[in-house]
Parts: C-alpha cells; structure tokens; sequence
C-alpha cells in the first residue's frame, strides 16, 4: 500500500460582503496553511463572469500565490485553452517557471469556463474545442527548447519544459491525456458521471512521454471535515446553496450556511437529485466519518492524488477543515502492479 497525496483546488470565492482583493489575499493565506500542512499542490480555476469567483486573470492571480509560498506547486486547474493563443500561456506560465523554478503546473481544459455570451466577450470562437489537441502540442513545443532559425519563441518559456496537465470530466480528455503521456485529473468534485471508466481508458492505453513513463491519476473531491458531522454538514450548505443557485441560472457571491433541514423548503421539482448526483463526490463529516468515506473512494478509484475543494464561507472553518483533512494524508491506495 502506498499513500495517497492531497492537493488543494481553490476558487479564490468572493463571500457576501467581501471583495476579489480579499478573495484572494484569503487564498494565499488558504495556500501558505496547506504548505505548512504538507500539501502537494495549490491550484487556482479560471472561470469568467462568476460573481463569486476572483481567479479569472488565473496566471496573475497564481504569482501572488507562489510570491507569498516557497515550496509548494503553484499551478491552474485549468487554463481553458480554447480561450488563449497557446504562445500566450506559454509566455505567462514560462514567466511564472523563471520565477517559482520547479513550482509550476498547468493544467488544461478545453472548457469555456463560462456561458455563451462571455465567451463572446473573450472572442472565443465556438469551434475553438475542436482543435484542443493541437493547441495542447503546440503549447508543448514552445515549451521545448527552440529549434534552429525557429521563427516563433516563447520567451519566457522555451526549453522550461512546464509539467502539462490534462483535465476533463468525460473520456475525451482521459484519452488525450493517453496519447500525450501526460498525467491526468477528472473534475469528479462536480462531474461525477464518467470518473470509473475515464481512468480505465487513461490506464489502459496510456503511452509514455518524456513527461511521464507511467500514468498518474488525480480526482476532484469536495471536502468539508469538522470536529462533528453536524457541524461539516452545516458547512456544506453553503456549496449547496452556491450550487442551487448554478441549476437555476442564478449565481452570486459565497452565502453564509444555514440550517440544513432549511434547504428542504427550497427544493423545486428535481433539484435536489441532481444537485446530489453532482455533489456525490463529496466528503463531509468529522475526521472519522471523512475518513471512511475517502479510503473506500480511494480504494475504488486507485487515485495517485485527490484534488480538494471545500467552499466553506468562514475562513477560519476552511482553514480548520483543510487542517483536520491533512490529519488523514496517511490515507492509503493500493499500489498497482
């Protein structure tokens, strides 16, 4: 047996009555406990025209993160690259590279991040998906050393070699991440649906890179771990609210929790199956009820490392789930032959 790693996935969320700025000082603060906690990683999302969201410039927001941190990886989860030219994120996550050497991540989706009518506003093209792979390879070349008379260079960025990352929540991107050799994270936190047989297919047919020789898995999980069950599920409810408020078209900043029993007022037809079914993958309750949960999960999936997200509203409540959560990374994995 071996033991799973834990990374933090965090939206730098604006709660009611706060602003980005706080947003993202709270995240950094967020980052500097998980480094002192022994945390792997800490990724930023980018998302646009998300009221409770202050991580759109993601690369900006990802070098206050990594100025205020020494030794934990910095890095996006994800890029939506059919939003960027790939010299630009080249250029953005090179300058990070030379500045955080051997801190740096990025991982990639082919996601909007956002609705149509934003999308828009980025200029994204609708047809932009269609050519992620490229996108992908070509972002990988000018991360490589430039090649004689090679008339486009990222600088920074060429020869720098930023780890790659794939995301995705349905099989396209586990078959990518197969053909690339790259590693590869599923957003399971909030697209549960396709996470069993997307990492077969990943495992399966994963060829090596000079990146990887082997397949490395991550899962998206939502955890939310206090000192008694009652209390995490009093937590959570903010994620639900947040949630809710995403099936109705009806987003706004973080709310505080509320009374569970309070939300089975606000159910309308259906919508508590779904927002269930979305949220399966989330981990709530004391130190030991999470932990039960988790090694089952981990047990089942065979994950390398779990990526987690707790949309918490109280800072001090976020950083105390993330510091009882830290108590269980001796959680184990079968090791795989």
């Amino acid at each position: 047996m071996s033991t799973v790693a834990l990374s933090v996935l965090d939206h730098a969320s604006i709660a009611e009555g706060s602003t980005p700025g706080e947003a993202l000082r709270e995240a950094r603060e967020l980052a500097q406990h998980a480094e002192r906690l022994g945390y792997r990683r800490f990724w930023l999302s980018e998302h646009h025209n998300m009221e409770a969201i202050a991580s759109a410039a993601t690369s900006v927001s990802l070098g206050f993160i990594a100025e205020g941190t020494s030794t934990i990886r910095v890095g996006a989860g994800g890029v939506m690259l059919p939003n960027h030219a790939p010299l630009v994120i080249a250029e953005q996550f090179g300058t990070l590279e030379s500045l955080y050497p051997g801190r740096v991540d990025l991982g990639l989706g082919r996601a909007p991040g956002t609705d149509p009518r934003t999308m828009r506003a980025l200029r994204r093209d609708n047809r932009a998906s269609a050519s992620f792979p490229d996108d992908v390879r070509e972002l990988q070349g000018f991360f490589e050393p430039a090649e004689p008379g090679q008339p486009v260079r990222a600088i920074p960025g060429e020869g720098l070699r930023v780890p790659l990352w794939i995301l995705g929540s349905s099989l396209f991107g586990a078959q990518l991440a197969t053909r690339l050799g790259l590693p590869y994270a599923f957003a399971s936190h909030f697209a549960p649906d396709a996470l069993y047989e997307a990492l077969r297919v990943y495992r399966q047919g994963f060829q090596p890179s000079k990146q990887a020789r082997e397949p490395y898995a991550m899962a998206g999980v939502n955890a939310f771990v206090a000192d008694t069950d009652e209390e995490a599920e009093y937590l959570f409810t903010t994620m639900r609210q947040a949630f809710l408020g995403t099936l109705r078209g009806a987003r706004g900043r973080l709310r505080p929790p509320v009374d569970p029993r309070s939300l089975d007022t606000m159910w309308r037809p259906g919508e508590k199956e779904r927002l269930d079914h979305m949220l399966r993958y989330s981990f709530v309750g004391s130190p030991e009820t999470v932990r039960r949960k988790l090694e089952l999960f981990v047990t089942d999936t065979g994950v390398e490392e779990l990526m987690v997200s707790s949309m918490i509203y109280d800072k001090q409540a976020r950083l105390r789930s993330f510091e009882l959560l830290a108590e269980l990374a001796d959680l184990k994995r079968p090791d795989r032959s």
